[in-house]
């Protein structure tokens, strides 16, 4: 196991999670490739996720539009803004091609917003291209635990 490349992916996901927790969308859009895929799938079992149905499958315009949402104020599911702090453990390195590292990890997200507290627990997998000292995402799949379950509105990002 090479513990240096999962330490510098470990601090990588973590600053991603930091970012979306303090709303630095801007920043966090800087860190993926331009042909980078956000997924959530609904059916856990799921592979071939242009071809089905997912909460999120997003490119890079829809990443842009999904920020244009949070933050514009004019989006009902979105005002106000859920404070929510993401913890991530349980790091695995996957796969180290030369060209990208692929990490899954845990994710216990919680989310307030009108004062209702929720949860949500994901398997997330991270697929990094490396990008001189640090990466950039090209691809994160998040695996939510209850995804055939019936969910509330999330109106930010996983």
């Amino acid at each position: 196991m090479n513990l240096q490349l999962l330490n510098q992916a470990s601090a990588f996901i973590w600053q991603e999670a930091d970012m979306l927790d303090h709303g630095e969308f801007q920043a966090w859009l800087a860190l993926w490739t331009e042909d980078a895929t956000y997924i959530i799938p609904i059916d856990p079992l799921e592979t071939d996720f242009e071809n089905t149905l997912n909460y999120a499958y997003d490119d890079h315009h829809m990443r842009q539009l999904r920020v244009t949402r949070l933050t514009s104020g004019e989006s009902i599911s979105t005002t106000p803004r859920a404070r929510t702090v993401r913890t991530l453990s349980r790091f695995r390195l996957l796969a180290d091609d030369g060209a990208t590292v692929t990490v899954r990890c845990a994710q216990n997200l919680r989310e307030c917003r009108k004062d209702v507290l929720k949860h949500y627990t994901a398997d997330i997998t991270f697929e990094l291209a490396r990008d001189g000292d640090s990466f950039k995402i090209q691809r994160k799949l998040i695996h939510l635990i209850n995804s055939t379950d019936t969910l509330a509105g999330i109106g930010y990002i996983l």
